[in-house]
């Protein structure tokens, strides 16, 4: 299994450090690529992440999975940039994964028709951009997943295990890290 993590600058720090650890830590390979002219971008709170790879090289790839961190600035980004949103309507075409955390639902998916149909849920503050917003942590549609937040990151990183790789392993990420929810 693999999975694209797309980052700009204004990507929140703790949703795009959650889910690639959690990821990697179920064996999924993780590919982090920043959609700007440098692998470097400046995450929220002031922490500076290296991409793996820029957008732009890895666009001929193939993935299981495309999640977007949110953070305002960085998820705003990501919706402005057409290769990635070009990539994850031939994702939901293809009927892969793809989600988004916090602002990415609302600032990069729903814009772009990617949550039509769908139910879904974002950070509370945007949550009339959605159409058919739910308020629960995590929200899983067909194979689109959306989540709340920076506190809702673990849970959707788990979440995303159990999309690629099923229920058991899930359970064994969860239990390492002394998760204490299903």
């Amino acid at each position: 299994m693999n999975a694209l993590i797309p980052v700009a600058d204004g990507s929140e720090s703790l949703e795009t450090v959650t889910i690639v650890n959690l990821l990697r830590r179920a064996d999924v390979a993780v590919t982090v690529a920043s959609i700007g002219s440098d692998r470097t971008i400046n995450a929220t709170r002031g922490l500076v992440l290296v991409a793996d790879a820029r957008l732009e090289a890895v666009l001929d790839q193939s993935f299981d999975l495309i999640a977007l961190p949110g953070g305002e600035a960085g998820a705003r980004a990501l919706g402005a940039c057409m290769p990635l949103i070009e990539k994850l309507k031939a994702q939901r075409r293809a009927h892969r994964w793809y989600a988004g955390i916090c602002a990415a639902p609302a600032l990069a998916l729903s814009p772009h028709g990617l949550l039509d149909g769908k139910q879904a849920t974002c950070y509370p503050a945007f949550r009339d951009a959605l159409l058919h917003y739910v308020n629960r942590p995590v929200v899983v549609d067909g194979h689109c997943i959306t989540s709340q937040g920076p506190a809702t990151a673990v849970a959707f990183g788990l979440q995303l295990i159990e999309a690629l790789c099923g229920t058991a392993r899930r359970r064994q990420v969860a239990e390492a890290l002394l998760y204490p929810g299903p």
